[in-house]
């Protein structure tokens, strides 16, 4: 099966902040903020969401295609992930700019401030499917990424019938309800958090069920009260609520959501029942956010499997992944 997984590629700088960003945000004065918040460490990582969502399904044993634009910066980037498994032949490279790069400063909430420099993915929107691949994908993810270049993916795969799961997460604030709903219109899966979800219904006007009728499945995360899945296919929709996967420790929460999708993601591709999906999901996710970093996390199909099983029951349905074939 191949599968694309377009979006941002960048470098994360991950802060810390030793203290609560609330106790330091005045209500009566958000119209005039000036903060700056001391740090105790900051650490660089490889980051963006397409990236991190290649990286952690490449765990799984996909063999996923990453498309996007990096800078000049690239090369050291490009070899970790294909030594982990990610075919990078479809990052297009260009040498005038710097990869994008996110800094995010989270605090003893795991609350968060962050920023984004767009660099090279400020120009993939003229980077098409058609120029990246020959041929037609099984599936593409439309994760956050220059707008443009979101909207002329989501409308090439509608225009050539190529199943697309539709990811806005963190271009929401910057998509119009327009954009919103023309690009999430016959997606086969949506997903977004609880947060982002209520801010595109308020921006398209549309009721949730009206976005769930809209696509096939709906996914809604909401961090540790786990996620919501909506199932429209067959002649009678399904709902199913699955709790997160207890962490050991959590280290830093970035990340957490894009090794959630890739999860689901290998749920989805190998057919099993969505809620297996999302608790494949929610122990990938749970992996990264016991580490600092998008894509620091490892294990085997055994141990994943093994941990999974100490929570969940699948029934036998994992013994696919103990296979370990790439798809």
């Amino acid at each position: 099966m191949q599968i694309i997984a377009t979006g941002s590629i960048a470098y994360d700088y991950l802060m810390r902040f030793p203290g609560k960003f609330s106790e330091h945000l005045l209500a009566e004065h958000l119209e005039n903020v000036s903060l700056s918040f001391l740090v105790d460490d900051m650490t660089k990582h490889w980051g963006g969401v397409a990236a991190n969502i290649a990286y952690s399904m490449a765990l799984l044993g996909l063999r996923p295609k990453l498309m996007g634009t990096a800078g000049r910066d690239f090369p050291d980037y490009r070899q970790w992930l294909e030594s982990h498994g990610v075919d990078c032949s479809t990052v297009k490279q260009i040498d005038s700019v710097f990869t994008a790069s996110f800094f995010c400063n989270t605090d003893l909430e795991n609350n968060q401030i962050a920023s984004f420099y767009a660099g090279a993915m400020g120009l993939a929107g003229g980077y098409t499917l058609a120029e990246a691949y020959d041929g037609q994908p099984d599936l593409v993810i439309v994760s956050p990424n220059d707008p443009h270049a979101m909207s002329n993916i989501a409308r090439e795969c509608r225009e050539q019938g190529i199943r697309f799961i539709y990811d806005p997460s963190q271009q929401v604030p910057r998509l119009t309800g327009e954009e919103l709903a023309r690009d999430l219109a016959g997606a086969h899966v949506l997903i977004t958090n609880k947060y982002e979800s209520e801010v595109i219904c308020q921006k398209t006007g549309k009721t949730l069920d009206e976005i769930r009728g809209m696509v096939d499945i709906l996914v809604i995360t909401n961090g540790k009260s786990g996620s919501v899945i909506y199932d429209n296919r067959g002649d009678a929709p399904k709902h199913s609520e699955v709790e997160a996967f207890p962490a050991n420790d959590i280290k830093d929460p970035t990340g957490g959501g894009d090794a959630y999708r890739a999860g689901f993601i290998y749920g989805l591709v190998n057919d099993w029942p969505l809620e297996i999906a999302a608790q494949v999901g929610s122990l990938s996710a749970t992996y990264c956010i016991e580490q600092v970093g998008t894509q620091t996390h490892h294990y085997t199909p055994a141990e994943f499997v093994a941990r999974y099983r100490r929570h969940y029951d699948d029934n036998g349905v994992l013994n696919t992944l103990l296979e370990n074939t790439r798809v």
